[in-house]
């Protein structure tokens, strides 16, 4: 056994801390922010792999802490042994002594009470020269030729544009997590960020993301047991393709959590598209004894001490959130989809005839009668809910076209008093002004399958199956947390054998699960009895379905798959029981959908995340007719 050399100890432990350029660029920001900085000026070269170089206005340091700052474990972050209480971003005093070990390290640094400013090289963990150097107050620190004497290091570097790209992801974390400070960012000399102080911090995260996301995107502020989130995050049809732009901090720390990615995940899990991802920007903070971030030395990952807490306050706040959104969805017309609109006049042919937005199916229509969408809307007494559960999951369901569909219950049909008695007469009273409803009023159909409305501040496209399978969906959740889940029971019990741990975690939740339609009982010690499934999932694998009820418990703490399935199955029924493309609509029915979808959370985006409807602008319109 021997000691190892004290360059050698560095350079191991730069091997954990700064792997790659961006992870050195993070150690150096964090460390102006501890020290106060209003403003920090970042310079890169080559992705970092030249040159990083980042100068604050911090309270800087003088020459005798200067020489301790490139010393292993020395730092003025802990003034005591009470690491679990740490309230800065850096704390172990790795950083620069192990970027000093694999690099050219220029460190300059001068308190605003001192007359000038210290300065400090190293060369590969070797000091080369210190001397005064002109420089305001605050800290500048110059890394260059990162790991150009660690070959065996060098060659997991990326190009110097992934390098970038990886830096600038870092910039972009630290500096939403901190909106009350200023950031520039010059990369090859020119700048590519830049970002002033005492911004809001929607504004900072609407900066630093997308310039559309403070139109769409809500607020969340909650909290729970000595626990506050707050941030912004997208509506469920202002998406991304990947994850990039997902950005999550936990007082004030820029972390990648799975507990917190999966949470995001779960609160988006309906609304979503499995391909796609929000844009969200969630802010934690948590009592430091209840979160260890003494987890790793990069400091992204933490430990919560209660982690289903963590996770149920973050579903729990972006659903309430969610909720509040209402029917909102995103509104950018496709530029490409506008541009295929016919702007030359067309000349007519001998088989044109008059534009018409709906056509009048064979059999009258009575404005006094209730209609097929009337009651597929829910706007008839009785026929409630299960009454639709028990045709579907009975097999007696069918599908078509024309079909009735779903027949649920959302009270009196509403008052369009304006919509033609008959489909064969016209309305005797004019139609209510366009800017009474936020989806305006309907004018007629096009494909069957739109329905075409005008708003005070333009047109709207509302696609009627989808948007009617949203609204469906959610009157069955509706259904089922008021009146809990029916539960059915087996004519022999099933015996499930699982280990002790899993059975306890499956008795110890039964009153929960016999909410959710299951009861289960202790049947030895490594066996559980099950007297019941839900109803709605039909003939279930019992063992199955407990066994995962069981690995969700220890992975989650919350019955996932049970909920998930439930999900699925009620999706499946409003899909089913949804008003068709092709179907005729009545003025009055197609209004009854718009006043529907208002009233109704996520109404915004069908049940695979895709928009229900879409406005285009009266500058829009204008522009395709040359007006503007």
């Amino acid at each position: 056994i021997r000691r190892l050399p004290e360059n050698l100890v560095n350079r191991i432990a730069a091997g954990e801390v700064v792997e790659r350029p961006a992870r050195a660029l993070k150690e150096l920001i964090e460390n102006a922010i501890d020290a106060g900085a209003t403003r920090i000026a970042i310079r890169l070269e080559a992705g970092g792999r030249d040159l990083i170089e980042v100068a604050d206005d911090g309270i800087g340091m003088d020459r005798d802490d200067l020489a301790l700052a490139t010393e292993r474990h020395a730092t003025s972050k802990l003034p005591d042994d009470a690491i679990e209480s740490v309230a800065t971003l850096g704390f172990r005093g790795e950083a620069l002594p192990s970027i000093a070990s694999v690099a050219r390290l220029t460190l300059e640094s001068r308190p605003k009470q001192a007359a000038e400013a210290w300065q400090r090289q190293f060369d590969h963990g070797q000091l080369v020269a210190e001397g005064p150097v002109g420089l305001s107050p605050g800290t500048r620190v110059r890394v260059q030729g990162l790991f150009d004497k660690v070959p065996a290091r060098q060659k997991f570097l990326r190009s110097p544009r992934s390098e970038y790209a990886a830096a600038l992801d870092t910039v972009r974390r630290l500096a939403m997590a901190r909106p009350d400070v200023g950031f520039s960012l010059e990369h090859d000399g020119r700048s590519v960020l830049r970002v002033p102080p005492a911004q809001s911090r929607p504004e900072r995260v609407a900066a630093l993301t997308d310039k559309d996301l403070p139109d769409n995107s809500v607020i969340v502020e909650t909290g729970r047991d000595g626990l506050s989130l707050g941030g912004v995050i997208a509506i469920p049809t202002f998406h991304r393709g990947v994850a990039d732009h997902q950005y999550l901090f936990v007082n004030g720390r820029p972390v990648k959590d799975r507990l917190l990615v999966g949470a995001v995940r779960a609160a988006y899990a309906d609304l979503l598209a499995r391909d796609r991802h929000p844009v969200v920007a969630l802010f934690l903070d948590v009592p430091p004894d209840l979160v260890d971030v003494n987890v790793h030395p990069a400091k992204t990952e933490v430990r919560f001490r209660d982690p289903a807490l963590v996770r149920g306050l973050i579903v729990g706040g972006l659903r309430r959130a969610l909720d509040d959104a209402g029917f909102r969805s995103v509104q950018r017309p496709s530029a490409e989809s506008l541009g295929l609109w016919q702007t030359a006049p067309v000349a007519p042919s001998a088989t044109s005839s008059a534009p018409h937005f709906w056509s009048p199916p064979s059999g009258g229509y009575s404005g006094q009668g209730a209609s097929v969408m009337d009651r597929q809307l829910g706007y008839q007494t009785g026929g409630a809910i299960a009454d639709a559960s028990s045709r579907y999951l009975g097999g007696h369901h069918t599908e078509g076209h024309q079909g009735d569909g779903l027949h649920g219950h959302a009270g009196p049909l509403p008052d369009f008093s304006y919509a033609p008695a008959s489909r064969a007469e016209p309305a005797t009273q004019s139609a209510p002004p366009a800017d009474a409803f936020p989806l305006g009023v309907a004018r007629g159909q096009v494909a069957q399958t739109y329905i075409v409305a005008e708003s005070s501040d333009g047109l709207v496209l509302v696609d009627q199956h989808a948007a009617h399978e949203r609204l469906v969906l959610e009157r069955l959740r509706g259904g089922m947390a008021g009146q809990g889940i029916a539960a059915q029971r087996l004519l022999l019990p099933e015996v499930v054998e699982m280990d002790e741990p899993a059975c306890d975690r499956v008795t110890a939740r039964a009153e929960e699960l016999a909410a959710l339609g299951i009861d289960v009982e202790r049947f030895g010690p490594e066996a559980v009895l099950v007297r019941s499934t839900p109803a709605m999932l039909g003939a279930v694998d019992a063992q199955r379905l407990v066994m995962d009820i069981a690995d969700d418990l220890a992975g989650f703490d919350a019955a996932l798959s049970l909920t998930e399935r439930l999900d699925h199955v009620a999706a499946t029924m409003a899909c089913h029981g949804s008003v068709r493309a092709g179907r005729i609509l009545s003025v009055a029915e197609m209004n009854a959908l718009l006043r529907e979808m208002e009233r109704t959370p996520h109404s915004g985006q069908c049940n695979h995340g895709r928009p229900t409807w879409v406005k285009l602008g009266h500058g829009d319109i204008e522009k395709l007719f040359g007006r503007k």
